[in-house]
């Protein structure tokens, strides 16, 4: 059995249905929600608008509200409580690098988005190789 468990969320149909899937699957289970929000650089468009705040780390949790938002509203509607945090970084890097602190990864197969269909699972198809903890991939 499961105690804790890891769902990465980007706000896309797929992840929710991932955190409903967590919740309804390990019932017992502590659920993190985590929401990644991208590193500046000049290739990530909206990620890039943070690196002129005085706080990153706060210009991300403002970016990452409307996603912890709707996980919160995810739980509620199943009866459960979630935590929740927000990093900064690449998606892929930041969901391996905390997968070590918990059971189990339960993520979406790929974000919502145009560019994430460009590139179909590329996020979750790395999680899947590099996690050292299993990760089960919703559709």
């Amino acid at each position: 059995m499961l105690s804790r468990v890891l769902v990465p969320m980007d706000g896309s149909e797929l992840a929710e249905h991932a955190l409903e899937y967590a919740l309804e699957n390990h019932p017992d289970a502590s659920v993190t929600v985590l929401t990644v929000v991208g590193e500046p650089s000049v290739m990530m468009g909206e990620a890039m608008s943070i690196a002129f705040e005085d706080d990153i780390e706060a210009a991300a949790e403002d970016r990452a509200e409307s996603v912890l938002e709707r996980a919160s509203e995810v739980a509620a509607e199943h009866d459960a409580e979630i935590d929740t945090v927000v990093a900064v970084g690449r998606p892929a890097r930041a969901i391996v690098r905390r997968a070590d602190d918990y059971d189990a990864v339960v993520m979406g197969s790929h974000g919502g988005d145009m560019v994430d269909r460009l590139f179909v699972g590329n996020v979750a198809d790395t999680v899947f190789k590099r996690s050292s903890v299993p990760v089960t991939v919703v559709r």
